[in-house]
């Protein structure tokens, strides 16, 4: 069976746990991308990672953005919306339909 994550810096995360989701607290982006390799491994599908942590390693998350699993999806942190989540939709849309019809 699949499994849900949520990472990023405690105060933003910690409320996943009420919903069941595994949540991995961290601000440090050499942790960040060894917890998404090792959640990888481990059969998450889905993993939400704040926006500023998220920032930090979009090289790592480019990685698997070709693949079905797991979908690593950017949400607001506490210290609110960067806009990278938002970006990140508008550019899969754009590659599945052929234009950017989100913005």
């Amino acid at each position: 069976m699949y499994k849900l994550a949520a990472m990023g810096d405690r105060n933003s995360i910690y409320g996943f746990i009420s919903l069941g989701i595994d949540i991995y607290p961290t601000d440090d982006s050499l942790e960040a991308v060894k917890t998404i390799r090792k959640l990888d491994e481990n059969d998450y599908a889905v993993i939400f990672i704040t926006e500023a942590l998220a920032s930090q390693i979009q090289n790592e998350i480019q990685k698997y953005n070709d693949r079905p699993l797991p979908a690593i999806i950017p949400i607001p942190g506490i210290s609110g919306n960067t806009g990278i989540g938002m970006q990140q939709v508008s550019n899969f849309v754009e590659r599945a339909v052929g234009s950017d019809i989100v913005k």
